[in-house]
């Protein structure tokens, strides 16, 4: 599989991720909401609280990752959460995804992070056979627990 463009995203940009992000949303069951969808990306870009990467083919955005930065006690250093990935239905399976994994590993690498962490749902086959297939593991060690606070 060739390698898919991809670069860090600028506010200017936004318009192009609008459609996806709405997108991913909805592939998780949210309705669609884009006005609410530029919203939430201006203020991420705004804040500097995560890092946008998007794939662009033919001059197209197809396929976008986003990252937050947090940190590991334990290890007293920078980690990320690869909190969104989302690849456009006609995009994939063209080496999208694999394009966007890499260069947020590039990115967290550069930036001295020891660790990339991700979540996707357990129904996500073609989501986890990508992260598989990109050298990432299910973790084996640790359960994961949430607490809702808008409830």
């Amino acid at each position: 599989m060739q390698s898919v463009p991809v670069r860090q995203a600028v506010l200017a940009d936004i318009e192009k991720i609008i459609p996806l992000f709405d997108g991913y949303r909805q592939f998780y069951g949210q309705p669609s909401d884009e006005a609410a969808v530029r919203d939430f990306l201006r203020k991420r870009f705004e804040q500097r609280d995560s890092v946008l990467f998007v794939a662009e083919v033919e001059g197209r955005t197809v396929g976008f990752t986003q990252l937050y930065p947090t940190f590991s006690s334990v290890s007293m250093a920078r980690t990320f959460v690869l909190n969104d990935l989302f690849v456009s239905p006609a995009a994939r399976r063209s080496g999208v995804g694999r394009s966007l994994l890499s260069a947020a590993a590039h990115y967290a690498r550069e930036v001295g992070a020891i660790r990339l962490s991700l979540s996707t749902a357990i129904t996500n086959k073609a989501g986890q056979s990508l992260y598989e297939g990109a050298g990432w593991r299910r973790d084996e060690v640790f359960y994961v627990y949430h607490f809702a606070t808008n409830v």
